[in-house]
């Protein structure tokens, strides 16, 4: 079977679209050996492979990323030609951007329906466009995938899909992360000038992950453990407005500059040394279409605050605390059950890694080799 894939985000596996890309081909090999793929990329001299996959990349020589029309022109023009000129069995869009006329049988991957539920997110005029052209195009899809079944309702609800045409199927979280000691660990922590405890916050920095809450729970905890610290990770936005989000001026209104340490971005190989290390992981966020953060500090053993809100309560299952995202005293509560309730956070750290192996990049791979096979025989 050939399969042509919109490879937009392919080279930027720190986003989500290309951490699920990578993922689910690198795990293909064992359920994909009678597939070709053909990665379509903006990107010219890019270089992929997995072993035991057989992979061709299409460079599209016109396309300049920088240009926002240009990815329209890459969706909806360039993609399709080339999935009919290469011969495709048919495509996937690993993100929600399918095109509005495709030329093959089409199935997209819509993780969230962010722009449309998240004011902060709507964005202007052409970005509004946008959504309501790719919010279009999902309905020509074969069929469409989703990472959760809280995204699979949202779907189905918003975009007026019907529960058929809309499939869950779970990510994965990546073999590395686990609660192992590495050789590497403290030249690691070295590296990023770590403190001997803290709580650590390691995702991005827009509105919706509520870093903001965290912060602020925070500033209870050290009044209740002053030998703690709070790391954050992450890239910090250069412009503190919607839909992005720059703390460090709340830490530095609350007083908490010698508290609170901003480390950056964090190597995805890191990332393992920096979970086994805290004392406590949070990830506050108000609105996941997954939430592979979840999956990762769980996969490290560590003990989890997290939230009950969209998909985040699917990957916790019973093994940490999800609370409302608004409930500040009670997250800072529950950081601090983590800090000074060994028994409790001994708990998490045996309950974490059993969960977050039910989240397997080869069921991934597996679930959606399936629906390539549905969505081939019912077009043939």
């Amino acid at each position: 079977m050939r399969i042509a894939v919109n490879a937009w985000f392919l080279d930027h596996p720190g986003a989500g679209s290309g951490q699920y890309l990578q993922g689910l081909l690198r795990a293909m090999p064992e359920t994909a050996t009678q597939y070709q793929f053909l990665l379509v990329t903006p990107v010219e001299g890019l270089e992929f492979q997995v072993p035991g996959l057989d992979i061709e990349l299409w460079p599209l020589h016109s396309i300049r990323r920088e240009r926002r029309l240009d990815k329209v022109v890459f969706e909806q023009v360039g993609f399709p030609r080339v999935c009919r000129r290469w011969g495709a069995d048919l495509a996937h869009v690993p993100y929600w951007g399918s095109p509005l006329r495709p030329t093959v049988p089409t199935v997209v991957t819509v993780h969230d329906l962010i722009p449309l539920l998240l004011p902060a997110y709507r964005g202007g005029p052409l970005v509004r466009l946008y959504t309501r052209l790719v919010a279009a195009s999902v309905r020509r899809a074969a069929l469409t995938l989703t990472d959760s079944m809280a995204s699979k309702n949202d779907i189905e609800t918003h975009l007026g899909l019907s529960p058929e045409q809309v499939r869950c199927i779970y990510l994965g979280v990546g073999e590395h992360l686990s609660p192992v000691p590495a050789p590497d660990d403290e030249a690691v922590r070295r590296l990023y000038n770590l403190p001997s405890r803290y709580v650590l916050y390691l995702a991005g920095h827009d509105v919706r992950k509520n870093v903001a809450s965290l912060v602020e729970a925070f500033a209870t905890v050290v009044q209740a453990d002053d030998d703690v610290s709070l790391v954050i990770g992450g890239r910090l936005p250069e412009e503190d407005r919607p839909p992005f989000f720059d703390p460090r001026p709340l830490v530095g209104g609350l007083g908490l500059t010698g508290d609170v340490r901003f480390i950056g971005w964090v190597d995805e190989a890191h990332k393992p040394t920096l979970y086994r290390g805290a004392a406590c992981a949070v990830f506050p966020s108000v609105y996941e279409g997954f939430g592979l953060p979840v999956l990762e500090a769980l996969a490290c053993g560590t003990p989890l605050v997290t939230t009950n809100t969209s998909s985040l309560p699917e990957l916790l299952g019973d093994a940490g605390f999800a609370l409302d995202p608004d409930d500040v005293q009670g997250m800072a509560g529950a950081i601090l059950s983590c800090l000074v309730d060994e028994p409790l956070a001994a708990e998490l750290r045996r309950r974490g890694p059993p969960q977050a192996a039910r989240f397997t990049w080869k069921r991934t791979a597996q679930g959606t080799a399936a629906v390539y096979e549905e969505v081939a025989s019912c077009a043939s």
